[in-house]
């Protein structure tokens, strides 16, 4: 064999991936049990899940105010509809919410209201937790118009939150179903 022939050979074996220079008659197929082993050739399932950033509408379970809060509190809602996918539900209205307070003031001589921030942690699903994003400010109202009168005992109103106010949160994960 010149060295033409054997470069040509080395290059053709080096070039090739190992696993396809080995004989097909060696590679056990679906039906030998020479091995022991029933190999299947099933098509791997396609997972379904609910994409992240899918919109979720939340609204608390009881009044939550500014007065009687403070930040790092933990605070409940629920979702307010169905949420679908292909048509299958995936999240169930009423399906719980956590919430956490990540700021708060509280109402001000001078006619300044309470203000508060909810930050949506997780969502309960089927007994499992699935995280969330999304924040929402509620904001009291001022009583300016009592302060530019004069009267400087005068504040504003704690922020409110109520059941039946509709807020929006989003899954920070996709959430899987069958």
């Amino acid at each position: 064999m010149g060295f033409r022939s054997f470069a040509a050979v080395a290059a053709l074996l080096l070039g090739t991936p190992l696993a396809a220079q080995v004989a097909t008659s060696d590679v056990p197929k679906a039906t030998d049990t020479t091995l022991g082993l029933r190999l299947e050739s099933v098509p791997p399932k396609l997972a379904k899940v609910l994409p992240e950033g899918t919109l979720l509408e939340l609204t608390p379970t009881q009044e939550i105010t500014s007065k009687r809060m403070k930040e790092g509190d933990q605070v409940a809602f629920a979702t307010v509809g169905d949420v679908v996918e292909n048509g299958t539900v995936v999240i169930p209205r009423g399906s719980s919410v956590i919430g956490t307070i990540v700021w708060k003031t509280g109402r001000a001589i001078g006619g300044k209201s309470g203000k508060f921030e909810v930050r949506f942690d997780k969502v309960s699903v089927n007994g499992r937790h699935y995280a969330l994003r999304g924040t929402y400010r509620q904001e009291g109202r001022g009583n300016t118009a009592g302060a530019l009168l004069g009267a400087i005992v005068v504040s504003g109103r704690s922020a409110v939150m109520l059941p039946g106010q509709i807020v929006s949160g989003f899954t920070a994960e996709p959430i899987p179903y069958s």
